[in-house]
């Protein structure tokens, strides 16, 4: 078997599946890419079991068909010293042996037959729908930094995916905060939900991107989804489990309401949780008429911080605190200039919602209060 292929298209596609390698594998074969080549195109494979991921990459040329595993971190290293050149690939089949050549040198490893490896899981009873490449990639980003590590729930790990006839939902909590992204704009026409885990998101968020035009063909039945745009697939086994009715959980009767500038408030809880006690991250909001104060102190060691901020305000004088690393990320994945913290007491979850809503989006960051020092 032996093809060329340029030395920058390879890497960037191996590249682009190497995250799903992992570094404890138990199976040594995993720690290697599956390489095939059928009726003149190259997919090259890496799967840690959990999660799968292939890519096409295209040949300058190719004689003969057939598979084997290559070990990646070797080929990885190999490729990102070259420039943008032809490599060939010269295997033998029969002995696993591989043989890299440019017009400059020639690189021998072995590899490992192609029959170790796992076979790919077949989705059998499948549904499907298409969604966007940019939609997912933006509900990707805007849901997957609230997701859970706790072991004993596993199920909070992942991203819920809910299907409706007239829209689609992605929902990501640990308990202590919440997002829902909601695409109005978007019918699946059907109705179902599954979770999918935190890692082939982050490697479909690193692969996807803004602005893309192109569809992501979506297969999933109880155990696995299947994605395929492009000239990638990600395969992955669901989470299983009954999803936390979060519905429940968010406040419905929110009677204060807080309007502010989404940039100077993210720099100003900054500023004021460098001084709060790094345990708790604690800043406590004080709203009073139409001025809001940011205070944060760490008692142990004498450290204090106080800032103003303008605001529109409606409702009762009150103080809430916060865990200001959630609020800074919550800040963070919001793009609008203004955002509304919608308020009940400080024994609550406060809201935090963009202050101009896009066409046929809607978000919803929900974050639970921490007690407040007397």
């Amino acid at each position: 078997m032996k093809f060329i292929v340029s030395s920058t298209l390879l890497l960037k596609n191996l590249q682009s599946i190497s995250g799903v390698l992992s570094t404890n594998n138990t199976m040594p074969i995993l720690d290697d890419f599956l390489f095939e080549i059928k009726e003149n195109e190259l997919q090259v494979t890496a799967s840690d079991l959990e999660t799968t991921m292939q890519v096409s990459v295209g040949m300058t040329q190719s004689e003969g068909v057939g598979n084997i595993a290559i070990p990646a971190k070797i080929l990885l290293d190999t490729l990102k010293t070259f420039p943008d050149i032809p490599i060939t690939f010269n295997i033998n089949l029969d002995d696993s042996a591989i043989e890299l050549s440019t017009d400059e040198g020639k690189f021998k490893l072995s590899g490992h037959r192609a029959d170790e490896y796992p076979q790919l899981p077949v989705i059998e009873e499948a549904q499907e729908f298409e969604i966007n490449a940019d939609t997912l990639a933006i509900a990707i980003n805007k849901t997957i930094f609230a997701t859970g590590t706790d072991e004993l729930r596993p199920v909070m790990s992942g991203v819920l995916c809910e299907l409706n006839e007239e829209d689609i939902t992605f929902v990501a909590t640990d308990a202590h905060k919440l997002v829902r992204y909601r695409r109005t704009d978007y019918a699946p026409g059907v109705s179902n939900r599954f979770v999918i885990p935190k890692k082939p998101l982050n490697q479909m968020k690193s692969i996807l991107s803004a602005g893309d035009d192109e569809n992501v063909q979506v297969q999933y039945n109880e155990t696995n989804a299947y994605f395929h745009f492009n000239n990638v697939n990600v395969i992955c086994r669901l989470i299983e489990g009954k999803y936390p009715n979060y519905d429940a959980v968010i406040p419905k009767d929110n009677t204060n309401s807080l309007t502010l500038e989404r940039e100077a408030l993210l720099n100003s809880i900054k500023r004021v949780s460098i001084f709060a006690n790094q345990s708790t991250h604690q800043v406590r909001f004080g709203i009073s008429g139409q001025e809001l104060v940011l205070s944060a102190e760490d008692v142990d060691f004498s450290n204090e911080a106080k800032e103003r901020l303008q605001c529109n305000y409606d409702g009762e004088d009150m103080e809430i605190g916060f865990n200001s690393r959630f609020i800074i990320e919550m800040l963070n994945n919001l793009t609008t200039d203004e955002v509304v913290f919608e308020l009940s007491t400080p024994e609550r979850a406060g809201l935090i919602i963009p202050g101009e809503k896009q066409e046929g989006e809607d978000i919803l960051m929900l974050v639970m209060p921490v007690m407040l020092n007397s």
